[in-house]
């Protein structure tokens, strides 16, 4: 049986395979397995959402189950993933639940979780809430049941928060931000107008249905439009947790999630604040990206796809930037998971301190052209471990040398395999990529 718990949580169609029963169950072995792991005294336990509406009817199975289990319950209300992340660790609660499915479409729902301090559960916690699920126990009575309350200032001790953490007055500055109507849509523009900048906010009108829908972070395009037709400095765009950001500079071009870290990067090196010299990021990185911190002197350690990787390899070596190019930036001084609202203030500090335009801040890094393309097999396990892949991926990575590079890993989540080429021009990425994937598909 495939694991319940993902890279980032519990994910799936609300109501469909993510049901109240599933999320009460795992509510109630989550405050089990926390309550045995420490007896000291009676867990509390944080519950966020984003603003989909199957997040009602979720939020409330969780708080049933996590109080029927025990555990006292302080219900957030709608706030960004890691607004619910910082608060678990501002309170000392033992649990952080966020009820959301990021970027995904509104029908989808999931359940993420973080433990003391807010940091990730480790995966043999996850293990143990798992192997929990509709298990047998003492169900607490009278006095013992959880209570369960409202945090009414929960959105202003985020707020505060971002704005300590935020380096340099953004007075000056004119930001379009999309929210993907999603959970960055009050404090978002709340955040960035107390930070100094004046805010155009986009897609900030959450009804429930509308999260995500051709908006922020995975659509970049209105935003884009926007900024032009404002006469913006930047765009910022969030996805429907708020653990992302993407940027558009003036002239409506993209500022991925690399060159996001590149900027931070450099700018944490002057200010004496990038521990080791180091950089972490994932293997799907832009070769750009190596390139560029190669040039500053800059070390780029990296992991496999997802920021949990990030997040265990920043905490494994005390580095202090690291992050994903799909735009989840994580700074560990600062939060302990990705936080889009937080990335946004720092970087929208560089370019107000330095008075430096984002586009010619984002050139620090040159993205070279990168060609993805998705080979369905019967076993993308035995085909990516075949002598003739291997074989093939070895070519062509001596043919390419320097000047590009080559990726073909197995999905995670379905039979494919994924052929990720780069290169100085696109017709060669995409001319190697057709050929390595011809060489999977054979072998399938």
């Amino acid at each position: 049986m495939a694991r319940l718990f993902g890279t980032d949580g519990v994910r799936g169609l609300a109501n469909g395979e993510l049901t109240p029963e599933l999320a009460m169950s795992i509510a109630v072995s989550a405050a089990r397995v926390l309550a045995a792991h420490d007896r000291s005294h009676r867990p509390v336990a944080i519950v966020g959402r984003d603003p989909r509406a199957s997040g009602e009817m979720l939020e409330a199975a969780v708080v049933a189950g996590l109080a029927s289990a025990g555990a006292d319950v302080v219900r957030v209300g709608v706030l960004p993933t890691p607004a619910v992340a910082h608060l678990v660790g501002d309170l000392s609660a033992d649990l952080g639940v966020m009820i959301s499915a990021s970027h995904n479409a509104m029908p989808d729902n999931g359940i993420k979780l973080f433990g003391a301090g807010g940091h990730k559960l480790a995966d043999g916690i996850e293990d143990e809430i798992e192997a929990g699920l509709n298990a047998p126990g003492n169900r607490p009575t009278g006095a013992q049941i959880g209570r369960v309350s409202d945090l009414d200032d929960a959105l202003d001790r985020y707020t505060t928060h971002l704005i300590e953490a935020t380096p340099h007055t953004l007075a000056g500055l004119r930001v379009v931000v999309d929210c993907a109507n999603g959970a960055a849509s009050l404090v978002a523009p709340e955040a960035y107008r107390k930070a100094g900048a004046e805010v155009i906010a986009l897609h900030a009108e959450p009804d429930g249905i509308n999260i995500n829908d051709n908006c922020g972070s995975t659509h970049p395009e209105q935003l884009a439009a926007a900024v032009i037709q404002h006469g913006a400095d930047l765009g910022i765009a969030h996805d429907g947790d708020a653990d992302r950001c993407l940027a558009v500079d003036a002239g409506g071009a993209l500022v991925d999630g690399d060159q996001i870290m590149a900027i931070l990067a450099l700018a944490m090196v002057e200010a004496g604040e990038l521990a080791e010299k180091t950089l972490v990021a994932t293997v799907m990185s832009n070769l750009g990206l190596h390139l560029a911190m190669r040039d500053h002197d800059i070390t780029l350690r990296t992991t496999a796809v997802g920021d949990r990787y990030v997040l265990e390899e920043l905490r494994a070596g005390g580095y202090t930037l690291g992050g994903e190019q799909s735009g989840h930036v994580v700074l560990p001084a600062h939060a302990t998971t990705g936080d889009g609202l937080l990335t946004a203030l720092r970087l929208m500090s560089r370019v107000a301190a330095t008075g430096t335009p984002l586009a010619e801040l984002a050139g620090v890094m040159r993205r070279l052209p990168q060609v993805l393309v998705n080979v369905r097999v019967a076993d993308k396990a035995a085909v990516a471990a075949s002598p003739a892949v291997r074989d093939a991926v070895e070519a062509v990575s001596t043919e390419l040398g320097d000047e590009g590079r080559v990726l073909l890993r197995p999905s995670g989540t379905e039979q494919l395999v994924r052929v990720m080429v780069e290169a100085q021009a696109e017709d060669i990425a995409q001319a190697v990529a057709d050929r390595l994937a011809g060489v999977v598909a054979s072998v399938a």
